[in-house]
């Protein structure tokens, strides 16, 4: 399941992980000047995808460290993601899964807001292709990248 890549080309999760990897999935990511959709912070675990994704920024050298390749995907476009990608000063590639692949052979939940369905809130640590743990639900957003650490952390390969 190749998805396309802020970093160039695809990425297909199945292969990846140094020896694990870690994919943040998020329901979407704000732009400057372009309001969320209406009642966006009454949705539970909607909002918090920017803080998210700093958290994992801030603390990426301490995943790589721990053996762990990050990735965010969201349902949004690859080219929306770059914007966000280029402006967060992001280290790693966010993925566009916009035909909800993951989704569906995974079953991870999403949710449906003005007409588009959007993933929650949830984090795969991925073992060689194998989902080795879940983060569900993520709560707060812009703390979970350090529980992530601490998780790798208690948990060495």
């Amino acid at each position: 399941m190749p998805l396309p890549s802020t970093h160039g080309g695809s990425v297909d999760l199945r292969n990846v992980g140094s020896p694990r990897a870690v994919v943040y999935v998020y329901p979407m990511t704000g732009q400057p000047g372009v309001a969320p959709p209406a009642d966006w912070d009454m949705i539970p675990g909607a909002r918090g995808c920017t803080p998210e994704a700093c958290g994992f920024r801030d603390h990426h050298e301490a995943l790589t460290q721990l053996g762990a390749e990050v990735f965010g995907v969201s349902g949004q476009s690859t080219e929306y993601q770059a914007e966000v990608a280029e402006r967060l000063h992001l280290p790693f590639a966010l993925l566009s899964d916009d035909g909800f692949l993951l989704a569906r052979q995974l079953r991870l939940p999403t949710f449906s807001v003005e007409g588009s369905t959007l993933y929650k809130r949830l984090t795969l640590v991925v073992n060689t292709g194998r989902v080795e743990h879940v983060f569900y639900p993520v709560f707060p957003p812009d703390a979970h990248a350090e529980q992530v650490v601490d998780w790798l952390h208690d948990n060495p390969i």
